[in-house]
């Protein structure tokens, strides 16, 4: 799933158990119904930025998080097609999200068992 360079605990590659937040976990349901949605980002910063729901501050950590679990994947060399990108117009870098291998996986695991954020 992901590598890493010892025995962390904390990687995708290394970590045995995996901790969801229930927003976490509606994030990936989202994207488990729709396969890619919009990020951005501004010059010179790092910050992934979803405006479609949320607050934006909340909204970049929990993008962040999702993507070192190695649960989603941002892609900023491949903006959506026919996407309505006049929300991000403040933000000259924009790109795409979609579910990782692992996140899919992750996905399928939480839907089989059932489990519920609480």
């Amino acid at each position: 799933m992901g590598h890493c360079c010892g025995n962390c605990g904390a990687c995708p590659g290394c970590a045995r158990e995996l901790v969801l937040t229930k927003k976490e976990i509606d994030f990936l349901n989202t994207l488990g119904q729709i396969p890619f949605l919009p990020v951005a980002r501004k010059m010179g910063d790092l910050t992934p930025v979803y405006l479609e729901e949320g607050e934006r501050e909340e909204m970049s950590l929990l993008l962040q998080c999702l993507e070192k679990k190695g649960l989603i994947s941002l892609d900023f060399g491949k903006p959506l097609r026919g996407f309505d990108e006049s929300a991000y117009a403040a933000y000259p870098i924009r790109g795409s999200m979609a579910l990782t291998e692992r996140g899919q996986k992750v996905l399928e695991l939480i839907e089989y068992q059932g489990v519920q954020a609480e």
